[in-house]
């Protein structure tokens, strides 16, 4: 059965999926998942009445696997207003109703003071998390996402994908973190952090998400 003491939102996309169907969470979405199960709370409701939901319901863990592209959102306005302005609202939401632990995907790169918009936005997006002061943050930044994806191919993701075993081999040393890692390892990871009793901010990237799946 779905725990009242996890959260998660963005359940609809390749990490998402599959942390929704390995972790026992209640599930928040826009629209039901494509493989709706009897054993999980799946609540259904615009996005815009999720902040409230959260506050509502009171989860131990709030984790966001919340992630666009401008391509798929339409315009980099779009795309902030999911992957920045939606998930900052679920967060202070949470945070004001005591959540102790946010989990949130971010990305290799992130950085608040990076020229590229993508890395910028989710660079902003963790200086947001880190000032609301959760007891206890956990940011994962994968590098390239590999796996299975629901929904229409993204063209250059795909040509990535192909690529990855040639462009990982020629990635060593600090360079490591920017490799490709299946989405699975980063939703096995989440679940090892799940309720995690440290406090603190702490950073995962690839070997940190690949030493936590294993």
């Amino acid at each position: 059965m779905a725990s009242p003491d996890i959260l998660l939102i963005g359940a609809t996309g390749l990490v998402g999926g599959i942390v929704a169907r390995s972790v026992a969470a209640t599930i928040l979405s826009r629209r039901a998942p494509d493989d709706p199960s009897s054993q999980r709370e799946i609540i259904v409701a615009p996005s815009e009445q999720w902040p409230a939901l959260i506050a509502d319901r009171r989860p131990a863990t709030l984790i966001s696997c919340l992630g666009t592209t401008i391509r798929q959102a339409g315009s980099q306005a779009a795309f902030r207003a999911v992957d920045h302005d939606l998930l900052l609202a679920c967060a202070r939401a949470a945070k004001e109703a005591g959540v102790r632990q946010m989990i949130a995907v971010s990305s290799v790169g992130a950085s608040a003071k990076a020229s590229n918009f993508y890395l910028r936005t989710k660079g902003e997006v963790e200086d947001g998390l880190r000032a609301l002061g959760f007891d206890r943050l956990d940011l994962l930044r994968p590098g390239l996402l590999t796996g299975n994806r629901a929904g229409l191919p993204r063209l250059g993701e795909g040509i990535a994908m192909a690529a990855a075993p040639l462009t990982d081999a020629l990635l060593h040393g600090s360079l490591r973190r920017y490799r490709s890692i299946p989405a699975e390892r980063v939703a096995q990871a989440i679940a090892r952090l799940t309720g995690e009793r440290a406090s603190g901010v702490y950073i995962h990237e690839n070997d940190a998400i690949r030493a936590l799946a294993d």
